[in-house]
């Protein structure tokens, strides 16, 4: 069995997507149900891409974790961190889509953020051998939300530094999750500080650090890499010292969920790939992302955030076209 050389850690879920276009959510009447969750998402598509990875979460003994269980391990990703809980059921979120079908999260049904299963991760159950080989450790800020999961995470933070992996925290910012959307702020900001590569759109820039700059968000919190994405209109990159902006691919939107963690497992594959060094080369860290951004954009052209994501051969054959 190969070590992973990336963990990801966080919540696997389902959405809920709505069928019905423009539709609030009082009215949609067809649902179809789609595996997520950004650190699974990451998860699958950095091993669609050929890099051992695992995935540390907690769901429920139910038939949704059951299935997501099932695809984790189609896909080839680690599953010896991923825990059941024996009562909690596995989050269900759900998506509206308005009549160009952006979406908007409608909510967890007739359930509080509270009581589903990935809130409840052990700290004391992290598969501690996986710290000891892995190159990453990526984490969002969705499970900084409850306790049990905050403490997993701290405990994950504390193991990486042990083992000197290096830390990338996609912001994923959901205030639904969140019991005080106030005081989660003040939690993301406190916890960004650990981050080595940080990566978060630009509404989630603007919120927690008043500029869309990459740059002055990597020198405020001294750290090698940020990536400030803006769907459609590109991203900007401050990386090992270089700005850079890239144009977003031109592609058929299907749908633009898991975009985003496609764009993170293209990033993290190419740090695995080049090494962490290379970065400070300009070619270089914008060779890095446009690779990610090519992930990302392939994600969005079908439905479903890990049913998308593309292959190294489909990547490569996709950026020839640009060349």
């Amino acid at each position: 069995m190969t070590h992973p050389q990336v963990i990801c850690m966080g919540e696997i879920l389902f959405d809920r997507l709505s069928d019905e276009l423009g539709k609030p959510l009082e009215t949609v009447e067809f649902w179809t149900d789609y595996p997520g969750g950004a650190p699974a998402n990451t998860a699958c598509g950095l091993v669609k891409l050929g890099i051992p990875t695992a995935f540390i979460g907690c769901i429920g003994e139910d038939q949704s974790g059951d299935q997501l269980v099932e695809l984790l391990t189609k896909t080839g990703v680690n599953i010896t961190g991923v825990q059941r809980h024996s009562s909690a059921p596995t989050r269900i979120v759900y998506v509206v889509r308005d009549a160009k079908g952006d979406r908007s999260f409608a909510g967890f049904g007739e359930r509080k953020t509270t009581e589903f299963a990935d809130t409840y991760l052990q700290s004391e159950q992290l598969p501690k051998d996986l710290f000891k080989t892995a190159k990453f450790l990526v984490l969002g800020t969705l499970e900084l939300a409850y306790q049990p999961s905050q403490d997993a995470i701290l405990t994950a933070l504390k193991l990486a530094k042990n083992y000197k992996v290096k830390l990338f925290v996609d912001i994923n910012w959901r205030p639904m999750f969140w019991q005080d959307p106030d005081q989660a702020i003040k939690l993301i900001l406190n916890f960004v500080q650990n981050a080595d590569f940080l990566k978060l759109t630009d509404e989630e820039a603007e919120l927690l650090f008043n500029t869309v700059d990459p740059e002055a968000i990597a020198k405020q919190l001294q750290i090698q890499g940020v990536f400030v994405t803006a769907g459609e209109r590109g991203c900007t990159y401050y990386l090992g010292g270089n700005y850079g902006k890239i144009p977003a691919f031109s592609v058929n939107v299907v749908d633009t969920t898991g975009a985003g963690d496609g764009f993170t497992a293209g990033i993290i594959y190419q740090f695995c790939q080049l090494g962490i060094e290379s970065i400070n080369n300009p070619q270089i860290a914008e060779k890095i992302v446009r690779f990610a951004s090519a992930v990302g954009a392939l994600t969005t052209t079908k439905p479903g955030a890990i049913a998308a994501q593309p292959t190294l051969t489909e990547v490569e054959t996709f950026l020839e076209k640009f060349l």
